[in-house]
This record gives C-alpha cells, structure tokens and sequence, in this order.
C-alpha cells in the first residue's frame, strides 16, 4: 500500500519528549520494550529525564525528531505543536486534555482545538486527550504508562477512542499478538479510519480491531473498508450505542425502527466490516483474523468428550448466526469407524472417554470429522492450571488435532469453555501450529458468526459509495396522504384509487363513484388508527357519512377502493440518519409494525439481490414463501415496490427527510403489491 504519512510518527529514528512526568514515564516503557532509537527530553529547568539529558527546547535538538511526545498543558501543547511542525517534525501525540471535550465545562477551552490543528499545519497531530501508541512491531512505545504489550514479528492493530480500555486490552493474556495499539482521543487532524489506514500499510499487520464511540466520517470509513480489503485484512468492530436511549423520537414508524445504530449495522455490513458487542468478542475475533482470515462460510463442527460440553456449543450455536452442519452418510460412517461401539457420529460430537490419551485414536476422529468440509472445526479442550499435576493427557489432544490439521488442511480452533482455562502459554503454542485457541463458547461462536459476515460481503463486488448528497437545510414538511401517493405513484407505485373530499357530502359523493366498499381517511395526520382518523370496509352513503362527522378533526378527507385482502402487510420506509444519510428500512407492517421485532435497515443505494436477500431473512418473508400449505404471496411485487421506494429515495436525496409505507399490502403470487398508505416529509430545496 505504499508508505503512510504517519510513517515517521509510527517507527521513529528518534523521539523528543515534552514534560516532566508523562514523559519519564514514557522514556522508561521505550528502554523496557528494546527501543534503539534516539530520544530527546525537551525541558526548560530538569538536566536529566529517564537517564537522558534535557534541551531547553526544540532549536537545540541534535535534529529533526520523526516523533514527539507532548505531556505538558494545553495552552503550552499549542505552542510546541507550532514550533514542531516550523522544523519539519514527523509527527506528535498530544496528551493533554481540555480541548473539544471540555467546551461548555471549562473556561478556556472555546477554540483551542481548532487553535491546535492551525499550529500543526501538514504536520500528522495524533489527539489530543490521548495516551499515543505502542509499535510492538518495531519496539516503539510513545506511550505515558504501563502497558502489556511484548514485542511482536506479526500481529494485529488495534485503534481505540478510549486510552484507557486501550490499556486494558494491553494486558490480555489470550495469546493474541498486538502487533499496533493506537488511541485516537479527540481525533481533532487524525481520525481513527487514518490511524487504522496506516496500520494497513504495514504488511505485518493480520488485521484491524476498531473501537468506536461514533461516526465522523464516513467516506474515511469506506476508503478504510475497500482498503482492507483489497490487501486482504479484516476489519472488525467495537461501537458503543445499541441502547435504547441511543434511538430518537421521530414522527415515522420507520423512524422508530430505524435508530442511528441500526444505520452504523447496516453501514458495517455493506463495508465487510463485522461488528461485535464486547471487548472479549473482539480479541476473540481478532485472533481468529489473524490465524485463519475471513471464514468462507459459517458451518462448523463441535468436538468433545462430553456430552455437556456438546450441549453448551449446541445452545451457543443456535443463538448464533452460525450452523452446525449435519454430517452426510459417508462422513457419518467414516467418523463411526474411528468411534467405539456405543458412540453417536454426529455433529456436534461427544467422542466420550473412551479414546482419551490415545493419540492415533484421537487424529483419526478429528481427521475423519474435518474431512466433511466445515468452514471452521472446533475442538473443546480445558487445560488444567500447572499446580494440578500431570497434563499430559491434554497435549495428547491438542497434538491430535494438530496432527489431524496437517493430515487434512482444515482450519481449526481449540475452545476452553473458560477464558481461564486456555493458559496464554498453550494458547501461543496453538496459534504457531496454526490453530487459533478461542476463549469461551460464547465468544468463540460470536468470532465465527463476525468472520463469516466479512468473508460473506468480500465474496460479491465491492459496493458502491454510500449517497453523500448534501440536503437542504431548509425545514421539513409533512405532505398528507394523498399527495404522497401520488408522488410515489409517478415512480411507478401501485396505489389504490382515490378521490379528496372537502366535507361528509363530497366523501359520500366519491365513494358512490368510486365503488363500495371504501375506505376513509382524514387527511394531514400522521398516525390515524391511533387517532381514529381512518374507518375501512365502508358498505354505504350512510356508513360514509357517519364515518366523516366522526372525525370532527378533520379538514378534508382522502377516500379510496378498500385493498383486496393481503397475505402479508409490510413496512417500507426511508429515514434520514444524522451520520450515514439516507437508509431503507423494510419490516413487517400494519398493526404489527411496533409490536414484532421484525425490520432490517440498509444502508442506500442497494440493489435488488440485497433487497431480495434481506426480505428473505424476515420473518415476514418466511410468511410471504407460503407456511403449512398456503400459497405464497407475490414477492416479486413487494420487491419491486421496495425498490421504487429506494429509487424515489434516491431522486430525491437532497430534499427527503422520512418516508412511511405502511402498510404495503401484499397480495397472492401473481396479484401484485399495493400502498395502501404512505407518508413524506420533504424540505424545499435550499435557495442557490
């Protein structure tokens, strides 16, 4: 990939250091780690700091530092930024705080990071209110305290919003190999997606880990995600804000579906880029990564000597995207001939005790079971702690399936159903065998389900960038039913025939025209079951007439054909997302639309084989394929629909806020789809 602008911030020749403490600090961590470079204490009264003599400032270097550490306070970090970037300096790690983060809390801060980035210039600013990084590759810690990291040959990076879970993660003794830790803090020039930009552009790199608190750039995002996957490196993430304190209120169902963290999934998936709920699941998919790359799929086999422990993966695998794939007849005789007389060939597989400590035994089961074509063979295996005693028999095992790895070229892991039984020793033993050691079942399967997705997404054509037009910032409004379906309709869009009335009369005039039964509706308000502003099934003049005087809030009234009955009701809907723009939310409608869990969110533009694909995965769409012998109903319309829905989406980018169908009555295969309601809110277009 070239050579990254970060390139002298990241493996410096020399290093200056700013401050007192921090900076010994720091000194002391590059002598621990092997560091061989030049380093420079700058300091205005101390003749030493960690065993170097001190400058008085930068124009007494010896040179030109390629890294600087800054601990000292903000107002001076600004001054040294400015002289730094003067002499032409690689780059520096700003560790103070008070900036951005600090607006609106602490006087003073108004301004100085924006004052920050002016004083940097071209010159790489990583910060501030962060600790720096740690080069284990090339034994370069430009970091202020303790860490955990050893150096490495190869191995994963890692780049935190958080210095301090950045510190934690140092101290894991899984046996992942951290080959690049880096924090990004306020991100003020240097935003994590450069961080993890360059980490790319070293091919001792395996993988990226990313933790974020937010989105601030998208398009960075999606260079990133093309980027690691045109060099082969999977990307996985940890991003804060599932909750629902994190949804808003909107006036849409679509927009209640739809949250802002639903929008970053949807962004993630279209990226390659697997998303994980935890720390451990991210250093457990890491290290899967880093050992065996994206998965092709996510089939898997469970091996153990316990029926218990197959039931745990069992339980595990189901609340997972994963599949324990059933083994064909051949296989099934051929594990059995490896088994004793009382033991099931099945997966996952419980080989009982009866072959335990029998190496040859134990290859020709697992050999026998890794020839059925999983994407990943799982052993579960837990080490007793060394003041046990003999455990010996335990190796016998792990040499076993290694042995059965080489005879049959399959990807597998060993999996402690405890963290705490996978001693790091073994677990790095593992790994250079070319087994990836997995802590915890959960974990574990969490790590295949993450790995499968990016190997799922990097199997079809990269997509297209995100939509980044810029909207109007001119206020939103609301169109009323009728006018919405009749936008929609010139796209093509199946809507029921309708006419507007003015008062109870004119509803009863158009209804006879129209054709009873009919459906009425008050017009301009956005909820109307709610609001008892709709009335379906209306046989006569006199029902219409009662019907309308009912709706004493009404201005006008919208009345149509009642829809013939639909075997299944959607939700198609656009949302605006603060970060990712415009996405597509299809979901299961009507009255079910809030009570069933049961919408995907996608991010715009998609293509109908996604649309397909993702209407599929609904339970709705397992309702539309037909259940129990009733008929299926027209997919293909629905499809079409949904992408009209898109389409009108991505016409009208720049003005569109929210957009509701719902319901979106599916009829009988063959018998199409129709908008029975909709809903848009637009802006006019901001003046030129």
């Amino acid at each position: 990939m070239g050579v990254s602008r970060l390139d002298r911030l990241l493996k410096p020749r020399s290093i200056a250091t700013y401050g007192g403490l921090p900076a010994e600090r720091l000194i002391a961590q590059c002598d621990r780690m092997g560091y061989s470079g030049e380093i420079w204490p700058v300091h205005p009264t101390r003749q030493t700091i960690g065993g170097r003599d001190c400058f008085c400032d930068h124009s007494q270097l010896p040179g030109v530092p390629d890294a600087a550490f800054i601990g000292v306070n903000r107002h001076l970090t600004i001054d040294i930024v400015r002289g730094l970037s003067a002499i032409g300096a690689g780059g520096a790690i700003c560790y103070a705080s008070g900036f951005r983060e600090a607006e609106g809390e602490v006087a003073g801060s108004a301004g100085l990071q924006e004052q920050l980035c002016q004083a940097a210039g071209a010159m790489p600013l990583v910060g501030p209110n962060c600790y720096g990084l740690i080069n284990a590759l090339d034994k370069v810690p430009l970091w202020p305290d303790l860490h955990g990291l050893s150096p490495v040959q190869r191995g994963v990076a890692i780049v935190m919003q958080s210095s301090n879970i950045a510190i934690n993660l140092t101290m894991q003794t899984r046996g992942l190999p951290i080959g690049l830790m880096m924090t990004a803090g306020n991100q003020a020039q240097t935003g994590l997606a450069d961080l993890a930009m360059a980490a790319l552009a070293d091919e001792r790199i395996s993988a990226l880990g990313l933790h974020m608190e937010g989105i601030d750039d998208v398009a960075a995002l999606e260079r990133l995600a093309l980027a690691a996957r045109a060099c082969g490196k999977p990307i996985v993430v940890l991003k804060v804000g599932r909750s629902e304190a994190s949804r808003r209120a909107a006036l849409s169902h679509t927009a209640s579906l739809s949250g802002a963290d639903a929008a970053a999934d949807a962004m993630f998936r279209r990226l390659g880029i697997a998303r994980v709920d935890s720390l451990t699941a991210m250093l457990e998919t890491l290290k899967l990564l880093h050992v065996h790359g994206a998965l092709c799929g996510n089939a898997i086999c469970s091996m153990s000597c316990s029926g218990g422990e197959a039931a745990l993966m069992a339980d595990a695998a189901a609340r997972r995207n994963v599949r324990l794939k059933p083994l064909d007849e051949s296989r099934e005789a051929a594990v059995k001939a490896t088994l004793a007389p009382l033991v099931r060939a099945i997966n996952p597989l419980d080989y009982d005790t009866f072959n335990w400590a029998d190496q040859k035994k134990l290859r020709a089961t697992f050999a026998a079971m890794m020839q059925s074509g999983f994407d990943l063979s799982m052993l579960v295996l837990d080490y007793p702690p060394g003041n046990c005693g003999d455990s010996s028999d335990w190796l016998i095992s792990e040499q076993a399936l290694i042995d059965g790895v080489n005879e049959t070229g399959a990807r597998a892991a060993i999996v402690a159903t405890l963290p705490e039984t996978m001693p790091e020793k073994r677990a790095k033993a593992i790994m250079q065998a070319g087994i990836v050691p997995l802590c915890g079942i959960d974990d574990a399967l969490a790590a295949v389900e993450a790995s499968a997705i990016i190997g799922a997404a990097w199997a079809k054509d990269p997509p297209p960038y995100l939509n980044s037009v810029r909207c109007s910032t001119r206020p939103a409004d609301m169109l009323d039913e009728a006018r919405s379906k009749a936008l929609l309709a010139e796209y093509g869009m199946a809507v029921p025939h309708g006419r507007i009335a003015a008062c109870a009369e004119e509803a009863v005039d158009a209804a006879r025209a129209i054709g009873f039964p009919v459906a009425l509706k008050a017009l301009g308000i956005a909820h109307k079951s709610e609001a008892g502003a709709v009335a379906l099934g209306l046989a006569d003049a006199a029902a219409v007439h009662a019907a309308a005087n009912a709706m004493t809030n009404a201005k006008s009234f919208l009345v149509e054909e009642m829809v013939a009955c639909a075997l299944a009701e959607l939700i198609v809907g656009i949302v605006r997302d603060p970060v990712v723009g415009l996405v597509l939310v299809i979901g299961a409608g009507g009255v079910l639309v809030e009570l069933v869990d049961d919408s995907a969110t996608l991010t715009l533009p998609s293509d109908t084989a996604t649309v397909r694909d993702t209407l599929a995965g609904l339970k709705i769409g397992q309702l539309m394929r037909g259940v129990r012998g009733g008929p299926a109903a027209d997919i293909e319309a629905a499809i079409a629909a949904i992408m009209t829905v898109a389409r009108f989406a991505a016409d009208h980018a720049d003005r569109l806020e929210e957009l509701d169908v719902n319901p979106l009555m599916v009829g009988p295969e063959g018998n199409g789809a129709v908008a029975a309601d909709a809903l848009i809110r637009m802006r006019e277009r901001d003046y030129e």
